[in-house]
């Protein structure tokens, strides 16, 4: 009987939603499906607060949102939920580390849980996109408790951009990041640690959502705990205040736990004042953004797409841009390889600059 009361109680929260929304949404389903995801199969690879709300529309003031908008009103809420369980994990104490590759690439209880939070509640409104995540989990039912349907109420409120307005279910591609920077949230480095999901469509990175749950960590008991970027090219990103380095000043961000001579090499050619080393491809764009460092250099494979997905979306949103070493653009259709084997190279501003500075035997020694 219990199990009956559940069920008409989703389908009953369910029609409810369509009402509002003005569009059917597709059953709930919890069982995860070998077809649904795309694992990652290479070996040895890896300002107002928005208002979140399960009811995302006034059907009456408002027309139905996109496509894209209700995907990214939905991975608002969803990178929310998944912050809540990075910060229940480590509060239990248990983080169930193990190890992937080796001992700079970690996996631990909360990748595992975040990553099955994301994939099954974006699968849950959007089957037909494609979802990548980065953990090789199989398939298994998903505890309700980790299903989140809400809708972020001010992203639907946006307009979507001409150029997306006519997109496609199925012609999207999801890069999901459960937990960005799994080294540092072991050793307590929380403030480096992100939810990365991001969205592609034409092989592009379009639009972005980074949630940092440890945000203001350190601020005291008074302070909001977490918070969550986001951004859609031809919108604009929110969550945060766009900063720039001062003029004249050259401030690299680096990897902090893969370092090599290649990567010290290229740094040190590129002459900077200052060298920061962080953990997390989310948290390095973000102190491009917030104008901490002028430049985001990585002399060697190893960032992943969806390490780098998001990220992107919300960097080219503001006006910065991000390319491999050689100056070539990612591409995120669901067939590309995961890894960006010839390294990151990105700037909120002066792109140029760093770009003609890459010295021709690092570029020589990093194949696309």
């Amino acid at each position: 009987m219990a199990n009956v009361r559940v069920s008409i109680s989703i389908r009953w929260s369910i029609m409810k939603t369509e009402l509002l929304l003005g569009f059917p949404l597709p059953l709930p389903r919890v069982q995860l499906q070998e077809t649904t995801f795309l694992w990652r199969q290479e070996e040895n690879t890896r300002t107002v607060t928005p208002r979140r709300t399960s009811q995302s529309l006034d059907a009456f003031s408002m027309a139905s949102p996109t496509l894209l908008m209700r995907v990214v009103a939905s991975a608002y809420s969803v990178a929310e939920k998944a912050a809540t369980i990075v910060r229940k994990v480590m509060a239990g104490g248990d983080l169930g580390i193990v190890e992937k590759s080796g001992a700079n690439d970690l996996q631990t209880k909360a990748d595992r849980l975040v990553q099955m939070s994301i994939c099954a509640s974006l699968t849950r409104k959007f089957p037909k996109a494609t979802i990548i995540g980065e953990e090789e989990l199989p398939p298994e039912e998903v505890n309700e408790e980790l299903i989140e349907d809400g809708y972020c109420e001010e992203i639907l409120k946006k307009s979507c951009p001409a150029q997306y307005t006519g997109i496609k279910e199925e012609e999207l591609v999801i890069w999901v990041d459960p937990l960005d920077g799994t080294k540092e949230y072991t050793e307590g480095l929380l403030d480096h640690v992100t939810v990365l999901i991001g969205i592609a469509y034409g092989g592009k990175a379009i639009a972005g959502v980074i949630n940092q749950p440890y945000y203001n960590y350190e601020a005291g008991a008074d302070a909001v705990l977490g918070r969550t970027i986001w951004g859609v090219l031809g919108i604009g990103a929110f969550g945060f205040q766009l900063t720039e380095v001062p003029a004249g000043k050259h401030i690299i961000v680096t990897t902090r736990s893969h370092g090599s001579t290649l990567v010290n090499d290229c740094i040190s050619a590129l002459n900077p004042d200052s060298v920061i080393r962080v953990g997390g491809a989310g948290n390095k764009i973000i102190q491009l953004i917030e104008g901490k460092a002028s430049a985001y250099v990585f002399a060697s494979p190893g960032c992943k797409k969806w390490d780098t997905c998001a990220p992107e979306a919300i960097l080219h949103a503001v006006g910065g841009k991000i390319t491999d070493i050689h100056g070539n653009s990612f591409q995120y259709n669901k067939e590309v390889k995961h890894m960006n084997s010839a390294g990151v190279l990105a700037t909120l501003r002066n792109y140029d600059y760093y770009a003609s500075r890459i010295p021709n035997t690092v570029k020589q020694s990093l194949v696309p």
